[in-house]
């Protein structure tokens, strides 16, 4: 059985589920496989122009599979694992580098590894029962994965070493207040609502204008404003160059759906 599978739904949504329900959906490096494989295909699919990513059952992802994490002072993981390990290959900051907007539809419990990868999402929408925690600091562990680049800069510095030091449990209506999740929803109705906004961003919203503002949000963070200001000059005369802008202006004027062209998978 595939630990994560994948699907296109229309209008052009890659969806991505983390499929080890008994397990809470806990990472293991076939997992990690399955899951990128599921990316790239998602990325490279010019039909795809959301990718959502959720989990099966009760769970999102509860972080690093145990047997896993047993198995690595010993240097033995695949004795529990049949992929590679948990700490090597590829890394969940991949996210923010795809030209499309990917969405996590956290279901439940996100932790560890588990959080860091909704984290990296461009946009996360939860249930209300969904719970968060770092769980790094119970383990003996330190901020793994690039959360301590991404949680700070979505909660502040101050309750990033909160939530990374204590390893404290985060639920739902806090993670919305303090800016970890975009939206809190009732459980039966979170991958409507997700995939309701999804749609609308395949059907209504230029891909490539996706893609750039995606760029600019993640690479003008580390800039002055006025760097800021000047390169996005450079990128509005860029898009004036597009069919996409012609696209828009004509579906605007004419009253129609637009039909804007895919992204390209390096954009």
């Amino acid at each position: 059985m595939s630990e994560c599978l994948y699907e296109v739904l229309e209008p052009g949504i890659g969806l991505i589920t983390f499929n080890r329900p008994d397990r809470l959906n806990a990472w293991t490096g076939r997992m990690g496989n399955e899951y990128f494989a599921a990316l790239d295909a998602a990325n490279a699919d010019p039909k795809v122009r959301v990718i959502v990513v959720t989990g099966a059952g009760k769970g999102y992802c509860a972080g690093a599979d145990m047997g896993t994490l047993q198995a690595i002072p010993t240097g033995d993981t695949a004795k529990n694992d049949d992929g590679p390990s948990i700490v090597e290959g590829r890394m969940q900051d991949e996210i923010t580098r795809l030209p499309k907007p990917v969405i996590a539809a956290v279901n439940g419990a996100a932790a560890g590894l588990g959080m860091v990868q909704a984290l990296m999402c461009d946009m996360r929408f939860c249930a209300d029962t969904a719970k968060f925690t770092v769980a790094f600091s119970k383990r003996g562990l330190i901020g793994e994965y690039g959360i301590s680049w991404v949680l700070p800069r979505l909660v502040g510095q101050a309750t990033a070493l909160d939530l990374m030091m204590s390893s404290r449990i985060v639920m739902a209506q806090e993670a919305l207040e303090i800016g970890m999740v975009n939206r809190v929803v009732p459980a039966d109705q979170l991958m409507k609502v997700v995939l309701e906004y999804a749609s609308d961003l395949a059907m209504n919203v230029s891909p490539s204008s996706m893609a750039v503002m995606k760029r600019q949000v993640y690479s003008d963070y580390g800039k002055d404003v006025a760097t800021a200001s000047k390169d996005a000059l450079v990128l509005m005369q860029q898009s004036f160059t597009r069919s996409d802008f012609k696209e828009g202006v004509q579906s605007f004027l004419q009253k129609r759906q637009a039909e804007f062209p895919p992204v390209h998978p390096n954009a």
